[in-house]
């Protein structure tokens, strides 16, 4: 899928079935706040996930509905590599996102709709001036040890501004889980037959 001349998809289509999606990036971050949730279980935050990106969903919801949904979430890839330290949260910086999208490209985000692969390209492409990408660059030094002494009082006085919980991404365990719950449709469907 290239951005620059594919049209980004609207509908995903699961055993010659094609499935509407709900595409503005709304949608998804919902997704990703309800695994960004420490009161949800994995399998809550699938039928979030289900719930959220599909306009309708059959009766009988089969593994491929989550793989196709990581697939949109991920922008059209999937990844088996761990995920490394997360340095942002989209509950925790919101408001810096929300502003960073405004100076940066002139969006404003409370307004205009985005289909969310739209929505996460330009969010990698935030200013490098801005408050949030200021943020996530000292979160970078921290982590990897290059900061200065003043950055680290800097860090002190921000308190749990600076932090972002570890929950914030898929852990090997989190994406076993996830398989177990896959396969645990995947027997239920055979069941049925």
């Amino acid at each position: 899928m290239n951005i620059l001349v594919d049209e980004l998809p609207e509908v995903i289509e699961i055993v010659g079935v094609e499935y509407k999606l709900n595409t503005d990036f709304r949608f998804s971050l919902y997704t990703m706040l309800a695994f960004e949730d420490d009161n949800l279980t994995l399998q809550e935050k699938c039928v979030v996930m289900l719930q959220n990106l599909f306009v309708e969903l059959p009766e009988e919801v089969t593994a491929e509905f989550i793989d196709k949904a990581q697939w949109f979430l991920n922008c059209g890839e999937i990844s088996d590599e761990e995920p490394g330290r997360r340095l942002y949260s989209f509950s925790r910086d919101a408001s810096l996102i929300f502003a960073a999208f405004k100076q940066t490209h002139g969006i404003d985000l409370q307004s205009d709709n985005l289909h969310w692969w739209k929505f996460l390209t330009l969010f990698m492409d935030l200013g490098q001036d801005t408050t949030f990408c200021n943020l996530v660059g000292l979160r970078k030094r921290y982590y990897s040890g290059k900061c200065t002494k003043e950055e680290r009082e800097s860090i002190r006085e921000m308190g749990d501004m600076f932090k972002v919980p570890d929950n914030e991404y898929l852990t090997l365990a989190d994406r076993e889980k996830i398989a177990q719950i896959k396969e645990s449709y995947k027997k239920a469907k055979n069941a049925r037959l």
